[in-house]
């Protein structure tokens, strides 16, 4: 009799291998929610540094042509109206990128009471809606 209790007690039990699983399964949610708002934080801070990185080719084709290009591909894509000395870019080392949430860019141009330009360069966030609450903007 004491031979076959030995035998009986070499491997766990169902109810061992049960308690584990769930223990581990409560601390993969734990690790899970946590990743979730760190993800967000880095696409937000991600998308505001692709639009500051965008801001200086911009200017730059200001100070060559006078004015804001009216669409961002100009940064990147020469305009058949134009020969390479008119145009004077590329302004970007590659093409636009896209924003973390694989989207493009927004931009617009617009003019001030006085009559200066400005321009807005924009990403809709998250949600993928253009003048919400988490639009991330210059």
């Amino acid at each position: 009799m004491k031979r076959f209790n030995s035998r009986r007690r070499t491997g766990f039990t169902l109810i061992e291998v049960l308690l584990v699983l769930v223990i581990l399964v409560v601390l993969a949610s734990f690790a899970v929610t946590a990743y979730g708002p760190i993800q967000l934080q880095s696409k937000i801070r991600t998308a505001r540094t692709q639009i500051g990185l965008l801001e200086t080719p911009l200017e730059n084709f200001r100070l060559n042509h006078g004015y804001f290009p009216p669409t961002l591909n100009l940064l990147w894509e020469q305009p058949a109206d134009m020969t390479s000395a008119q145009w004077g870019g590329p302004y970007l080392k590659s093409p636009l990128p896209l924003d973390p949430w694989g989207r493009e860019y927004l931009y617009e141009v617009y003019q001030d009471m006085d009559g200066v330009d400005y321009y807005r360069i924009w990403s809709v966030g998250p949600d993928g809606v253009s003048g919400t609450a988490d639009d991330i903007s210059n």
